[in-house]
């Protein structure tokens, strides 16, 4: 077989998977071996092939890719929690974005899996009080990926943003497992308060394109927002709202809105 020459782990099933498409890919694009061999095959786990990731694209002249990819391996190394969510949002991605035939195109292609990845090493630095340089991750980010998190946000696993551009999420968000939002999402504050002043989103919640959701509000879990709806209370588990600002124009649909991505509201708004 093609990819018989690949050593597998056994006990990291998303990671042997990885390795598998990627001796693929250098078979059925040769153009794309070295950076197949460079990002993926030459790394032993999946945690090193994301530091490399994530200096390779966070890199520039002000701090170079060998820093960068020292603070994520220590990173990787020192929270386990950080590998178990990149596998989540990986297996997130696959199953929710028909454009995703493979495992390995989030990790080489797909901006919003790597953006979030990127946000999980900083989110790491601000917990250990090198505020300083968590602040340069999230610039990097927002310049590169054109996603903006605060580091001290709180996110879940299994999370997919999809396009992921134009994303806003507020220092004292919150936002569960198993969430779903498109491009332009803002999850941000109403003006210069300070203190907890931003969202807090439920697990499996389904956020629409343009969506802002402002405020110290909790989106209840299950629950869907429609594209371009403005968002200013608090929304029960399992409701959709719609418009601006938002109201409730029904319920969720489905048990799992952030799975199934059903972005469809019936009835009238």
């Amino acid at each position: 077989m093609a990819n018989s020459k690949i050593k597998l782990a056994s006990i990291d099933p998303v990671w042997d998977r990885v390795r598998l498409e990627a001796a693929d890919m250098v078979l059925s694009e040769p153009l794309l071996g070295g950076l197949v061999h460079s990002s993926l095959l030459h790394h032993a786990t999946m945690e090193r092939a994301l530091a490399y990731r994530f200096s390779l694209k966070l890199a520039s002249g002000e701090m170079s890719e060998q820093i960068l990819r020292e603070i994520a391996d220590e990173a990787y190394d020192a929270d386990t929690d950080l590998g178990a969510a990149a596998r989540a949002d990986l297996t997130a991605v696959f199953d929710r974005d028909p454009a995703c035939l493979r495992f390995i195109q989030p990790m080489l292609f797909f901006k919003g899996y790597q953006a979030v990845q990127a946000y999980r090493v900083g989110h790491w630095l601000w917990q250990q009080g090198r505020r300083d340089m968590a602040y340069f991750v999230q610039m990097r980010v927002s310049e590169v990926f054109g996603v903006d998190i605060h580091p001290a946000a709180r996110i879940g696993r299994g999370i997919m943003i999809d396009h992921a551009h134009s994303i806003v999420v507020g220092e004292t968000a919150l936002v569960g497992d198993n969430v779903s939002m498109l491009h332009s999402v803002t999850l941000g504050g109403t003006g210069k308060e300070d203190g907890d002043r931003h969202p807090k989103i439920g697990n499996g919640v389904l956020i629409g394109a343009g969506a802002a959701i402002l405020g110290n509000i909790t989106i209840g879990h299950c629950s869907r927002i429609a594209a371009g709806s403005v968002v200013l209370a608090d929304v029960p588990p399992c409701k959709t709202v719609a418009g601006v600002p938002a109201r409730i124009v029904g319920e969720a649909g489905c048990e799992q809105p952030s799975v199934t991505m059903d972005q469809l509201v019936k009835g009238e708004i």
